[in-house]
Protein backbone atom coordinates (compact mmCIF):
# COMPACT_ATOMS: atom_id res chain seq x y z
CA UNK A 1 0.00 0.00 0.00
CA UNK A 2 1.18 3.18 -0.97
CA UNK A 3 0.99 5.97 1.88
CA UNK A 4 0.97 9.76 0.82
CA UNK A 5 1.39 12.99 3.01
CA UNK A 6 0.50 16.42 2.54
CA UNK A 7 1.91 19.21 5.35
CA UNK A 8 0.24 22.30 4.73
CA UNK A 9 0.28 24.90 7.44
CA UNK A 10 -2.38 24.00 9.43
CA UNK A 11 -3.24 20.62 8.95
CA UNK A 12 -1.27 17.56 7.51
CA UNK A 13 -3.77 14.99 5.72
CA UNK A 14 -2.27 11.46 5.62
CA UNK A 15 -4.33 8.65 2.86
CA UNK A 16 -3.65 5.10 2.17
CA UNK A 17 -3.93 3.80 -1.29
CA UNK A 18 -4.67 0.66 -2.36
CA UNK A 19 -4.07 0.58 -6.16
CA UNK A 20 -5.85 3.53 -7.35
CA UNK A 21 -8.34 3.77 -4.58
CA UNK A 22 -7.89 6.03 -0.84
CA UNK A 23 -9.02 2.91 1.73
CA UNK A 24 -8.00 5.54 4.47
CA UNK A 25 -7.13 8.28 5.64
CA UNK A 26 -6.30 11.18 8.66
CA UNK A 27 -5.91 14.82 9.29
CA UNK A 28 -3.71 15.83 12.15
CA UNK A 29 -2.76 19.63 13.34
CA UNK A 30 0.67 20.17 11.43
CA UNK A 31 3.07 20.85 14.66
CA UNK A 32 6.66 22.28 13.48
CA UNK A 33 8.07 21.26 16.64
CA UNK A 34 7.34 17.13 16.23
CA UNK A 35 10.68 15.35 15.79
CA UNK A 36 10.94 12.38 13.72
CA UNK A 37 10.48 9.82 16.41
CA UNK A 38 7.69 11.35 17.46
CA UNK A 39 5.99 11.86 13.82
CA UNK A 40 7.25 7.96 13.46
CA UNK A 41 5.08 7.28 16.62
CA UNK A 42 1.89 9.16 15.26
CA UNK A 43 1.71 7.17 12.44
CA UNK A 44 2.40 3.81 13.27
CA UNK A 45 -0.26 4.39 15.99
CA UNK A 46 -2.78 5.45 13.63
CA UNK A 47 -1.94 2.29 11.19
CA UNK A 48 -2.01 0.11 13.82
CA UNK A 49 -5.83 1.40 15.27
CA UNK A 50 -6.91 1.56 11.31
CA UNK A 51 -9.62 -1.49 11.11
CA UNK A 52 -9.13 -1.40 7.01
CA UNK A 53 -5.60 -2.31 7.34
CA UNK A 54 -5.66 -5.41 8.77
CA UNK A 55 -1.95 -5.59 8.96
CA UNK A 56 -1.05 -4.82 5.09
CA UNK A 57 2.39 -3.21 5.20
CA UNK A 58 3.10 0.55 3.47
CA UNK A 59 4.85 0.04 0.32
CA UNK A 60 6.00 2.94 -0.45
CA UNK A 61 5.86 6.76 0.65
CA UNK A 62 5.18 10.08 -0.90
CA UNK A 63 5.38 13.39 0.65
CA UNK A 64 5.21 16.92 0.24
CA UNK A 65 5.36 19.71 2.55
CA UNK A 66 4.88 23.85 2.52
CA UNK A 67 7.05 23.62 6.24
CA UNK A 68 10.82 23.11 5.31
CA UNK A 69 11.56 21.87 8.67
CA UNK A 70 8.31 19.22 9.07
CA UNK A 71 10.11 18.31 5.94
CA UNK A 72 13.13 17.91 7.29
CA UNK A 73 11.90 15.55 10.26
CA UNK A 74 9.93 13.69 7.62
CA UNK A 75 12.76 12.80 5.83
CA UNK A 76 14.77 11.68 8.80
CA UNK A 77 11.46 9.70 9.87
CA UNK A 78 11.49 8.10 6.50
CA UNK A 79 15.11 6.97 6.76
CA UNK A 80 15.64 5.74 10.48
CA UNK A 81 11.92 3.83 10.45
CA UNK A 82 11.21 3.27 6.92
CA UNK A 83 14.59 2.74 5.24
CA UNK A 84 13.28 -0.50 3.50
CA UNK A 85 10.55 1.42 1.84
CA UNK A 86 10.96 3.74 -1.12
CA UNK A 87 9.98 7.27 -0.55
CA UNK A 88 9.64 10.35 -2.67
CA UNK A 89 9.47 13.42 -1.95
CA UNK A 90 8.24 16.38 -3.95
CA UNK A 91 11.36 18.75 -4.23
CA UNK A 92 13.85 19.73 -7.24
CA UNK A 93 15.05 17.31 -9.33
CA UNK A 94 11.72 14.80 -8.83
CA UNK A 95 10.00 14.47 -11.68
CA UNK A 96 6.05 16.25 -12.30
CA UNK A 97 5.85 16.17 -15.78
CA UNK A 98 3.92 19.53 -14.93
CA UNK A 99 5.98 22.37 -16.72
CA UNK A 100 5.80 25.58 -14.52
CA UNK A 101 5.35 28.74 -16.56
CA UNK A 102 6.32 31.45 -13.48
CA UNK A 103 8.74 34.17 -13.00
CA UNK A 104 10.08 32.39 -10.63
CA UNK A 105 9.84 28.32 -10.48
CA UNK A 106 11.02 27.52 -7.08
CA UNK A 107 8.72 30.21 -5.68
CA UNK A 108 5.77 27.37 -6.27
CA UNK A 109 4.91 25.25 -3.38
CA UNK A 110 5.24 22.04 -4.69
CA UNK A 111 1.67 21.14 -3.49
CA UNK A 112 0.24 23.26 -5.93
CA UNK A 113 2.39 21.20 -8.90
CA UNK A 114 1.12 18.20 -6.97
CA UNK A 115 -2.43 19.19 -7.63
CA UNK A 116 -1.92 20.75 -10.85
CA UNK A 117 -0.84 17.40 -12.12
CA UNK A 118 -3.64 15.41 -10.23
CA UNK A 119 -6.77 17.74 -11.85
CA UNK A 120 -5.18 17.37 -15.10
CA UNK A 121 -5.26 13.77 -14.69
CA UNK A 122 -8.28 13.30 -13.48
CA UNK A 123 -9.89 16.64 -15.57
CA UNK A 124 -7.64 17.28 -18.17
CA UNK A 125 -7.20 20.90 -19.18
CA UNK A 126 -7.37 23.87 -18.77
CA UNK A 127 -8.37 24.04 -15.34
CA UNK A 128 -8.45 26.25 -12.36
CA UNK A 129 -7.90 24.57 -9.15
CA UNK A 130 -9.44 26.11 -5.57
CA UNK A 131 -7.50 25.01 -2.62
CA UNK A 132 -9.42 26.06 0.73
CA UNK A 133 -6.11 25.87 2.93
CA UNK A 134 -4.37 28.49 5.27
CA UNK A 135 -4.70 30.07 2.20
CA UNK A 136 -7.16 30.19 -0.60
CA UNK A 137 -4.99 29.59 -3.75
CA UNK A 138 -6.50 29.82 -7.16
CA UNK A 139 -3.89 27.75 -9.70
CA UNK A 140 -4.42 27.88 -13.15
CA UNK A 141 -3.50 25.38 -15.45
CA UNK A 142 -3.00 25.31 -19.22
CA UNK A 143 -4.80 22.83 -21.81
CA UNK A 144 -1.26 21.59 -22.24
CA UNK A 145 -0.99 20.52 -18.74
CA UNK A 146 1.45 23.95 -17.83
CA UNK A 147 1.10 25.28 -14.58
CA UNK A 148 0.93 29.42 -15.98
CA UNK A 149 0.10 31.06 -12.63
CA UNK A 150 -2.04 31.46 -9.30
CA UNK A 151 -4.03 34.10 -7.16
CA UNK A 152 -3.67 33.84 -3.37
CA UNK A 153 -6.08 35.42 -0.86
CA UNK A 154 -6.62 34.84 2.69
CA UNK A 155 -7.98 31.55 4.20
CA UNK A 156 -11.15 30.82 6.03
CA UNK A 157 -9.84 30.41 9.37
CA UNK A 158 -7.08 33.28 8.91
CA UNK A 159 -10.00 35.56 8.27
CA UNK A 160 -12.58 34.14 11.28
CA UNK A 161 -9.36 34.97 13.67
CA UNK A 162 -8.47 38.00 12.54
CA UNK A 163 -11.91 38.90 12.69
CA UNK A 164 -12.46 37.52 16.07
CA UNK A 165 -9.45 39.14 17.40
CA UNK A 166 -9.71 43.16 15.69
CA UNK A 167 -13.79 42.71 17.02
CA UNK A 168 -14.22 43.33 20.78
CA UNK A 169 -18.00 42.23 20.55
CA UNK A 170 -17.28 39.55 17.90
CA UNK A 171 -15.85 35.89 18.32
CA UNK A 172 -15.38 32.53 16.74
CA UNK A 173 -18.32 30.98 15.16
CA UNK A 174 -19.04 27.32 14.04
CA UNK A 175 -18.77 27.03 10.66
CA UNK A 176 -21.67 26.48 9.02
CA UNK A 177 -24.51 27.66 6.42
CA UNK A 178 -26.83 30.05 8.36
CA UNK A 179 -30.70 29.89 8.23
CA UNK A 180 -30.38 33.27 5.43
CA UNK A 181 -28.07 35.27 3.77
CA UNK A 182 -30.06 38.14 6.05
CA UNK A 183 -29.10 37.08 9.26
CA UNK A 184 -31.15 38.11 12.65
CA UNK A 185 -28.37 37.48 15.40
CA UNK A 186 -24.68 38.15 15.10
CA UNK A 187 -23.47 34.47 14.93
CA UNK A 188 -25.35 33.71 11.91
CA UNK A 189 -24.47 37.45 10.51
CA UNK A 190 -20.68 36.10 10.90
CA UNK A 191 -21.59 32.65 9.17
CA UNK A 192 -23.31 34.53 6.39
CA UNK A 193 -20.22 36.95 5.88
CA UNK A 194 -18.15 34.20 5.85
CA UNK A 195 -19.54 31.43 3.75
CA UNK A 196 -21.29 33.97 1.35
CA UNK A 197 -18.16 36.12 1.23
CA UNK A 198 -15.70 33.54 0.31
CA UNK A 199 -18.06 31.99 -2.52
CA UNK A 200 -18.62 35.77 -4.03
CA UNK A 201 -15.11 35.49 -3.79
CA UNK A 202 -14.26 32.31 -5.71
CA UNK A 203 -16.52 33.52 -8.09
CA UNK A 204 -15.16 36.76 -8.95
CA UNK A 205 -11.76 35.18 -8.98
CA UNK A 206 -12.18 32.52 -10.78
CA UNK A 207 -14.58 33.80 -13.80
CA UNK A 208 -11.50 36.59 -14.45
CA UNK A 209 -9.09 33.99 -14.04
CA UNK A 210 -10.79 31.64 -16.88
CA UNK A 211 -11.31 34.52 -19.05
CA UNK A 212 -7.59 35.27 -19.44
CA UNK A 213 -6.89 30.99 -19.34
CA UNK A 214 -9.13 30.02 -22.77
CA UNK A 215 -10.79 31.84 -25.23
CA UNK A 216 -13.73 30.09 -23.91
CA UNK A 217 -14.11 30.00 -20.32
CA UNK A 218 -17.03 27.61 -20.42
CA UNK A 219 -14.11 24.93 -20.96
CA UNK A 220 -12.25 25.45 -17.96
CA UNK A 221 -12.82 22.90 -15.43
CA UNK A 222 -12.78 24.49 -12.33
CA UNK A 223 -11.75 21.89 -9.24
CA UNK A 224 -12.28 22.68 -5.34
CA UNK A 225 -10.06 20.98 -2.85
CA UNK A 226 -8.41 22.04 0.90
CA UNK A 227 -9.61 21.33 4.09
CA UNK A 228 -12.27 23.94 4.47
CA UNK A 229 -14.07 23.30 0.34
CA UNK A 230 -16.92 21.57 1.52
CA UNK A 231 -17.97 24.91 3.13
CA UNK A 232 -18.41 26.96 0.06
CA UNK A 233 -19.23 24.62 -3.11
CA UNK A 234 -22.51 24.43 -2.35
CA UNK A 235 -22.63 28.10 -2.51
CA UNK A 236 -20.33 28.60 -5.08
CA UNK A 237 -21.93 28.98 -9.12
CA UNK A 238 -18.74 28.28 -10.78
CA UNK A 239 -16.81 25.29 -9.06
CA UNK A 240 -17.56 21.94 -10.74
CA UNK A 241 -15.43 19.43 -9.30
CA UNK A 242 -15.40 18.36 -5.06
CA UNK A 243 -12.30 16.83 -4.97
CA UNK A 244 -10.75 16.21 -1.03
CA UNK A 245 -8.05 14.02 -1.53
CA UNK A 246 -6.23 16.00 -4.74
CA UNK A 247 -3.33 16.46 -3.48
CA UNK A 248 -3.35 12.77 -2.37
CA UNK A 249 -4.09 11.83 -5.90
CA UNK A 250 -1.21 13.69 -6.80
CA UNK A 251 1.14 12.59 -4.68
CA UNK A 252 0.56 8.91 -5.83
CA UNK A 253 1.00 9.98 -9.84
CA UNK A 254 4.43 11.59 -8.61
CA UNK A 255 5.26 8.32 -6.77
CA UNK A 256 5.04 6.10 -9.37
CA UNK A 257 6.77 8.39 -12.05
CA UNK A 258 9.75 8.52 -9.69
CA UNK A 259 9.53 4.82 -7.80
CA UNK A 260 10.72 3.06 -10.83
Amino acid sequence: MLLTIDVGNTHTVLGLFEGEEVIEHWRLATDARRTADELAVVLQGLLAQSPLLKGADVSGIAICSTVPSVLNEMREMCRRYYGDVTAVIVEPGVRTGVPVRMDNPKEVGSDRIVNALAAIDQYGGPCIIVDFGTATSFDAVSAKGEYIGAVTAPGIEISVDALAAAGAQLHKVELVRPRSVIAKNTVEALQAGIIYGFAGQVDGIVERMAAELAEDPDEVTVVATGGHAALVVGESRSIDVHEPWLTLIGLRLVYHRNAA
